[in-house]
């Protein structure tokens, strides 16, 4: 047998099984087999490598799929992103077709006015159905997860904390939020 560093490789196979097996499940008879006991055939050795050398194949292809499982998970979460932001741009394109037909038109001022509600309207439907709500605001109780206060106005007129005017409304997409509102907010030093 070759030496390599000092040690035949049979003696490393010895040193290797030792090490994994635990005492009294057959380690003394496989250093014995790896040592060289002449009782013992060179076939038993090459089937010990021969295992080995398949439990790490086995190995490094499970590796290899436990990659390429998350590569594909990430590509498909990638893809669904994709798709659903596919979606609610298909929803928003009848509005962009509906700006466009009240640009090219040739109308008076309360016609433009009227056409223009009118997709503002369609908008908000095809916002609604995406899933996005207006935060309500105006006369509502002040509520900072909801409301950023950008004005505090001292007043008698109403009730401490409370949302006089909405400057810029807010939304949440179901129950996350988008945006908060932006409201001047009620000081009552009498209360």
């Amino acid at each position: 047998m070759a030496k390599a560093n000092g040690r035949s490789e049979v003696e490393k196979v010895n040193l290797d099984l030792e090490h994994e097996l635990p005492p009294g499940d057959g380690a003394e008879s496989a250093a014995q087999t790896a040592a060289g006991d002449s009782s013992v055939p060179d076939s038993e050795l090459q089937k010990v490598k021969a295992e080995r050398d398949s439990l790490l194949d086995r190995l490094a292809r499970a590796q290899a799929e436990f990659e390429n499982s998350r590569k594909r998970a990430g590509k498909e979460q990638q893809e669904f992103r994709d798709y659903a932001a596919a979606d609610a741009m298909r929803a928003l394109l009848p509005v962009l077709d509906s700006f466009e037909r009240a640009l090219r038109a040739k109308s008076e001022a309360g016609d433009f006015r009227g056409g223009v509600e009118l997709i503002f309207k369609q908008f908000q439907d095809a916002l609604s159905k995406l899933g996005v709500r207006e935060i309500p605001a105006k006369g509502e109780p002040f509520d900072p997860h909801y409301h950023e206060a950008i004005e505090v106005v001292d007043t008698a007129d109403a009730p401490d904390h409370q949302v006089l005017e909405e400057l810029q409304r807010g939304y949440k997409f179901r129950d996350r939020l988008l945006r908060p509102a932006m409201v001047k907010v009620a000081r009552n030093p009498g209360k």
